[in-house]
């Protein structure tokens, strides 16, 4: 299930699921802790003896965001309870503070009493061991804790507390859990529990026919009971309503920082490129980590892992689009992640937690008895190349210049020997996709723009000698790449070549590959050249999906969350970045009005396979166009924010060309 509404601040990140269930509550990283785990932190409502959990069929319901904020506006009807409730959702941008407000409205022509539940489901440190809940009747509130992690739980209608409260255990035997208790209109008042356990808290409201009534609910965080309790009280002080609008007008101030032309695009484009901004902004965490997604329902289909790494790759693709869109600052705790996480050899591994320890892998270190490095050698390339366009934006000497040492040079160093001589190319390492072991286009590309970005950096510090070494390794790779890796016959970029044992050497693998856009991408070869053409029309031709949804496969007969076995229909799942990459090489290649229908077509079909709240996923089911795997994927919302940034930016160009044009006609026509 996707989580289509996500509020955070850098150290607490809180996802909801479609039916407005809190389901992962990180803290105190972006990614890691998961204190909820995918279960589920309830809202339901109790009226005349009937009761409904917000999951019921008998709700309607629209999830969305206030305009250009990350305050949730979500709306549900119930005919059957007679009563609709509007939520408004959000993390104080200063403190580490969850806050909702919650209007519950009486759609029945006679008073009622209502009953208004929330439950917590906390499994403190991702683990149901250990955990207490109680009640401190001094505070009338509710504590979650365990070591050093404290979640706070309190709330107000008008100038009253919860009227009621329980705590209790979860998942242990026949016990479901605490929130079964909220079912009859009545919690038990059990004060404290331990182990597995969960609580709840009701608020009561007596409305007329038509009358609404509004109840704050807040989860302070924090590492020890004096944290939580000076937290509560910056809450009453400040008063949760206020601190909703703050956040509010943050976000709205943030969003809109760079005064942008927009050029016509279409409003719904618009709101999209904002959302997207915002939805990328959230997956940073204040201390550099850039996790991919924070979805954890994949766990439940894949071997019980999940997205919230830090995939070099992914952040470097997510730092260049803040950087393109004019957000670069907030970059720099990155790079400087990516420095402290870099072996002494200079390469990046796999994957890292948020928290920057190294994350779970499964790359063995050794096949077939010899040894490789467990690594995608893009994800190190790909930090080099992003880092570069930080400095061409933002020309923060001072900062770079911190990194050369620790990072720029390793980096430099390690793809500079990591190499095949014979084959003027990078040495084997696995695929961005993490598939297959093998020689790939794509990473080529990346480390091209990787050393020729180290060697832009040489210069800048004076060491000529390290420039020309650098340069000198790029066009050897450049050469490598047109000549080992592009197929006449075939007149396309080939994925990669892969070592065939019975043969004893590199065959090509020539499984057409949207990767292989990375040629114009990172610069290897310009976007018109005629080796770049086919390729891409290729592409856009062969891994096209030809059903209603559209969109571009990762490659030919992709087996990830493979929905058919017609390949020639649906060669592979629609996913967000193949698609725009096709939009970035026709907005690369656009030379006239005509010419830029198509990105821009391609960028509104990007746009349209949003959730309602604007929420990308990473692929698309190719027969019903509903999310696959996560949602929202950090990489989708980049991609489509640095699509937008390109194709403004051409069009930008294209138009002063035509202006100068016609500036020259006339004065021609003058003389």
């Amino acid at each position: 299930m996707p989580r289509p509404l996500l509020v955070g601040n850098g150290r607490i990140l809180a996802a909801f699921d479609t039916f407005y269930f809190m389901r992962d509550f990180y803290f105190p990283y972006v990614g890691q802790w998961n204190h909820i785990m995918g279960r589920r932190n309830r809202i339901g409502v109790w009226v005349e003896n009937q009761f409904a959990w917000l999951d019921h069929p008998s709700w309607e319901r629209t999830l969305k965001y206030r305009n250009d904020t990350m305050v949730t506006d979500v709306r549900t009807r119930n005919n059957w309870l007679r009563l609709t409730l509007e939520i408004n959702s959000a993390v104080d941008m200063r403190e580490d503070v969850f806050v909702s407000r919650v209007v519950l409205k009486n759609q029945a022509d006679v008073e009622r009493e209502f009953r208004l539940y929330f439950t917590q489901n906390f499994s403190i440190d991702e683990v149901a061991v250990g955990d207490t809940a109680l009640f401190d009747p001094r505070l009338h509130t509710i504590y979650h804790y365990k070591k050093n992690r404290y979640f706070m739980v309190n709330g107000r209608y008008g100038e009253e507390t919860f009227f009621q409260y329980a705590t209790g255990l979860k998942r242990v035997g026949t016990i479901e859990g605490t929130f079964r208790d909220c079912e009859d209109g009545q919690l038990s008042g059990n004060p404290i529990a331990q182990g597995s356990v969960d609580s709840a808290i009701g608020f009561r409201l007596v409305l007329g026919p038509g009358q609404a009534g509004t109840v704050y609910y807040w989860i302070c965080a924090g590492k020890n009971f004096q944290e939580v309790r000076a937290l509560n009280a910056y809450v009453l002080e400040e008063g949760p309503e206020n601190i909703l609008h703050q956040v509010e007008q943050y976000w709205r101030t943030w969003v809109n920082a760079v005064p942008r032309d927009w050029d016509g695009l279409r409003p719904f484009v618009v709101n999209a490129f904002n959302r997207s901004l915002m939805l990328t902004r959230l997956h940073l965490d204040e201390r550099g980590a850039i996790v991919a997604a924070v979805d954890s329902d994949i766990m439940g289909v894949t071997n019980r892992d999940h997205y919230c790494y830090v995939w070099p790759r992914d952040g470097a693709f997510v730092a260049y689009a803040l950087i393109r869109a004019g957000y670069g600052r907030l970059t720099r705790p990155f790079f400087e992640f990516c420095a402290d996480a870099l072996t002494e050899e200079g390469y990046l591994m796999h994957k890292y937690n948020p928290d920057g320890t190294l994350g779970s892998s499964w790359m063995p270190w050794v096949e077939r008895g010899v040894v490789y490095l467990p690594i995608q050698e893009d994800e190190t390339a790909l930090v080099l190349w992003a880092l570069w366009a930080y400095y061409q934006t933002e020309r923060d000497l001072e900062f770079v210049a911190r990194l050369y040492r620790p990072l720029i040079l390793p980096v430099a160093e390690f793809l500079t020997t990591y190499f095949d001589q014979e084959l003027s190319l990078p040495r084997e390492c696995y695929d961005l996709w993490e598939e297959r072991r093998g020689i790939f286009t794509f990473t080529a590309a990346s480390v091209y723009a990787a050393l020729c970005a180290a060697g832009r950096f040489a210069l800048v510090f004076g060491e000529e000698d390290r420039a020309e070494l650098y340069f000198g390794r790029a066009e050897e790779i450049k050469k490598g790449i047109v000549t080992h890796l592009y197929d006449p016959d075939l007149q396309r970029f080939v994925r990669g070549l892969v070592w065939n044992a019975a043969q004893g050497r590199y065959v090509k693998d020539t499984t057409l590959e949207s990767s292989t856009a990375g040629v114009f991408l990172f610069g290897v070869l310009p976007p018109d050249d005629p080796r770049v053409v086919n390729t891409m029309r290729t592409i856009e031709q062969e891994l096209w999906v030809r059903t209603e949804v559209g969109g571009i496969a990762r490659y030919t007969d992709d087996h990830y969350f493979q929905r058919t076995r017609d390949v020639f229909t649906v060669p592979g799942n629609p996913w967000i970045i193949t698609t725009l990459w096709l939009a970035e090489w026709h907005i690369a290649v656009a030379t006239g009005p005509v010419s830029f229908y198509r990105p821009l077509g391609l960028i509104e079909w990007a746009a349209r396979c949003a959730l309602e709240s604007g929420v990308l996923p990473e692929q698309l089911d190719p027969f019903s166009g509903e999310p696959l795997s996560v949602a929202p994927l950090a990489w989708s919302h980049a991609a489509f924010v640095q699509t937008v940034i390109e194709y403004l930016a051409k069009r930008r160009q294209y138009l002063i060309s035509e202006e100068r044009a016609a500036l020259a006609a006339a004065a021609a026509a003058s003389q």
